[in-house]
């Protein structure tokens, strides 16, 4: 298995500056896909706890505000509780199997539009807290982007799909991954790919996710949302982040940092020119 990439921190700055300490915080995320053949639909990771919503058990429809499911985790002695919240008021798709998704061609999906964005509010008694998120990725596009956020509100991560197409594309056999893999729609949509996709938060835990397709006219299709502290990253091969955007500093932040760096800049100044200054004395 070849290993193209280690992490992305997404530290902002580790002092010096005050004001932004809350969002200076360090998190580290790894991201991953499995498998280098198809069909891949859920994580090879191992975990202390573990849960898995499926949306098997819940009926194909538009639900109004929310879902609730605690990824049968209850008695399992550590209990994970999500619940995924429809933004803009317009809803929480769950879709039949089709050419788009459904873990193994049959079952259920959730689905975001371009004006139909979701959250997912994680609450669990883990030590640790929840520090790992899964799901198979069907009928990627571009628009696909995911974002995780601390306990606080802070954003710790966004990810960006053209990490994985790219990734995909970099493989050893890309063809393998595009269409769907279940037999009942086997190749259909073949001109994106389909894929289960892994981040590991490697020094910290999240306490929410958003969903959204953005800039795209496409579904974010997705199932098997896996949740859990995980012990091992597994098989998946580890993605290389080139355009992932990581806790973006607000812009009061920016103004902070910008006149942190110039008051450093005119220290610096200051010290050449009473350097000069004492050498022309001499």
């Amino acid at each position: 298995m070849k290993i193209r990439e280690l992490v992305l921190t997404t530290a902002l700055i580790t002092g010096g500056i005050a004001g932004i300490s809350e969002r200076a915080a360090a998190s580290t995320f790894v991201v991953s896909f499995e498998g280098e053949a198809a069909g891949v639909q859920n994580t090879t990771a191992t975990f202390s706890t573990e849960g898995v919503e499926t949306f098997n058990n819940l009926p194909a429809q538009t639900y109004p505000q929310s879902i609730t499911t605690n990824f049968g985790t209850s008695g399992a002695g550590s209990t994970i509780t999500g619940t995924y919240t429809a933004g803009d008021g317009k809803g929480i798709q769950i879709n039949s199997a089709d050419q788009y998704g459904g873990a193994g061609g049959k079952g259920n999906y959730i689905v975001a539009f371009p004006n139909t964005p979701y959250t997912l509010t994680l609450t669990s008694d883990i030590k640790g807290g929840v520090n790992y998120f899964g799901y198979w990725l069907s009928a990627l596009d571009k628009g696909n982007f995911v974002t995780f956020y601390g306990d606080q509100g802070q954003t710790l991560f966004t990810f960006n799909p053209q990490d994985v197409i790219n990734a995909v594309n970099l493989s050893a056999k890309p063809s393998l991954y595009y269409g769907n893999p279940n037999s009942t729609y086997k190749g259909q949509d073949g001109g994106e790919p389909f894929i289960f996709v892994n981040f590991f938060d490697t020094t910290g835990s999240f306490s929410k996710i958003s969903f959204s397709e953005i800039n795209n006219g496409g579904g974010y299709e997705s199932d098997n949302h896996t949740v859990g502290h995980y012990e091992t990253m597994g098989q998946g091969t580890v993605i290389t982040l080139t355009n992932s955007v990581s806790g973006v500093p607000e812009p009061s932040t920016w103004a902070m940092l910008l006149l942190g760096f110039g008051g450093l800049g005119l220290a610096g100044y200051r010290r050449s020119r009473k350097a000069e200054a004492a050498s022309l004395a001499a």
